[in-house]
């Protein structure tokens, strides 16, 4: 018998194994990477493009492009697209990020047949029909009248701009006006240049059949497909507001949306993995810095946390949180007295134990499954990055130490180089 009454032991985590993804070519040059794991008959498709939203010369462009393709193609009417995916068991999920799209599908192994084909339709052929399009932009504008009244969205879209510049792709603002001059040909051009098998590759997970690679080259891969235009990828200058102090006034607000931050960098600078640690430690948890003093110690908040998000062309550190607008300005001095902690204290070994742990605990965690190890692909890919990385962060993660956290507090917490942007009241 257990005894339950004894928690069972600690082990450390000394080592985390991945399932390396398989590359290999279509006959027109795709790159095809390949997670075979997992027992269920199931896989996840995905065809990712360089066609994000740096690339789009102007807003609301690239999230167009890729949601309108299932509105219509050469074979299938828009409902015919759902009723057929949905008829087979499939999902298809299209996501447009900043820097890659990606048109996912979720299929059962036996009907891969049924769905790829439909897949194969609405991204070689697509119509992009006007009424589905008019039906489309009247619902993004409603819903951006109705996001526009939350202080949460509005700190956001004023944030992103403050951090790179009203004129840098990642710091686009959408206003009202923008809805009425979208033209449906300016996306179907925007498709054109961008999803075409010369800027594309296809990452799937799953239990692989014996047959998927076959079935993938005759649908994808036989010829090149699309317009075949190089991408140049154009080089913004970001430039960050010289002011430290921002406030997008709302007299009616209840609660303000605070967003502390700064230009930083992406996962390919050398000091990312030790300002992990030091974010995790801020406000990267729910044990974190920030959670116990603002919330649960001065009850200010629900919630409060940290990042450090990583772009193809930069990154940025960020603290977000939304409070009662009566306490706004008693937040904002608790976050930064917990930052100056930071630069000032030696985080104490008992502490930075506990993260450390998490930290590797949470890593361990996000490898659970056949789609998770994608993604943990994808995350270094995407940056140029292989599975090096990971074990890279691992050793560094283990190794780092209080004095090295409190220089890169020094270097990069510095009072005078963060942006501060609150929505409400002040």
């Amino acid at each position: 018998m257990i005894n339950r009454s004894i928690a069972p032991a600690f082990h450390p985590i000394n080592h985390v194994d991945f399932i390396h993804a398989d590359k290999k070519q279509l006959a027109n040059g795709i790159e095809v990477y390949a997670v075979n794991a997992g027992s269920q008959e199931l896989i996840r498709f995905e065809l990712i493009f360089k066609a994000g939203m740096y690339f789009q010369p102007k807003v609301l462009i690239a999230s167009s492009a890729n949601n309108l393709i299932e509105t219509g193609s050469k074979n299938y009417s828009a409902d015919e697209v759902s009723e057929r995916i949905d008829y087979y068991g499939g999902f298809l999920e299209l996501t447009t990020g900043q820097d890659y799209a990606s048109i996912t599908l979720y299929t059962l192994n036996k009907y891969i047949n049924e769905t790829f084909k439909v897949i194969e339709d609405i991204v070689k052929y697509p119509t992009f029909p006007q009424d589905e399009f008019d039906i489309y932009i009247n619902n993004k504008k409603q819903k951006h009248l109705v996001n526009s009244q939350k202080v949460s969205v509005l700190v956001r879209r004023k944030f992103n701009e403050l951090l790179f510049g009203e004129n840098h792709p990642y710091g686009f603002e959408v206003n009202n006006i923008d809805f009425e001059e979208i033209k449906v040909n300016v996306v179907k051009d925007f498709f054109h240049k961008y999803y075409h098998s010369g800027n594309c590759t296809i990452v799937v997970a799953g239990n692989i059949p014996t047959n998927l690679f076959d079935k993938m080259n005759d649908l994808f891969g036989k010829d090149k497909w699309g317009s075949g235009e190089i991408i140049n990828e154009k080089k913004f200058e970001i430039k960050s507001d010289a002011g430290r102090f921002h406030l997008v006034k709302k007299d009616d607000a209840i609660q303000s949306a605070i967003r502390v931050g700064r230009i930083l960098f992406n996962k390919t600078h050398p000091d990312y993995f030790n300002f992990q640690v030091l974010n995790t430690i801020l406000g990267g948890y729910f044990g974190s810095r920030l959670m116990a003093n603002i919330r649960e110690d001065k009850g200010y908040t629900y919630g409060i946390g940290s990042g450090l998000t990583s772009l193809s062309h930069g990154g940025y550190f960020y603290i977000s949180t939304e409070v009662g607008a009566d306490v706004t300005q008693k937040a904002l001095d608790e976050i930064y007295k917990e930052i100056n902690i930071l630069r000032t204290d030696l985080i104490s070994e008992e502490e930075l134990t506990t993260v450390k742990n998490y930290i590797l605990g949470q890593l361990l965690r996000s490898i659970d499954g056949p789609f998770a190890l994608a993604d943990k692909f994808k995350n270094a890919w995407m940056f140029g990055l292989d599975y090096t990385y990971y074990d890279n962060y691992f050793n560094a993660i283990q190794s780092v130490t209080s004095n090295q956290l409190r220089d890169i507090a020094n270097k990069y917490l510095q009072e005078k180089d963060l942006i501060e942007c609150v929505a409400g009241k002040k």
